[in-house]
């Protein structure tokens, strides 16, 4: 079974604001949520791609595409 972290735990995982996880998302950058209601959950597996993506050098400012 996936587990799905909040915008919250997100945020404490990378040591940023809830906001600049919200921002992320908002211009398409950073790990892919799933809205769920009124609720955006991210699944480990995505913060896992999106840890490997940053790892690798994807994207622009060292973000996951």
């Amino acid at each position: 079974m996936e587990t799905y972290l909040t915008t919250a735990e997100v945020a404490e995982r990378y040591r940023t604001s809830e906001s600049t996880v919200r921002y992320w998302r908002q211009i398409g950058k950073g790990p892919r949520g799933v809205k769920i209601g009124k609720r955006v959950l991210y699944s480990t597996a995505e913060l896992l791609r999106y840890e490997q993506a940053l790892a690798q050098g994807s994207g622009e400012w060292g973000m996951a595409v």
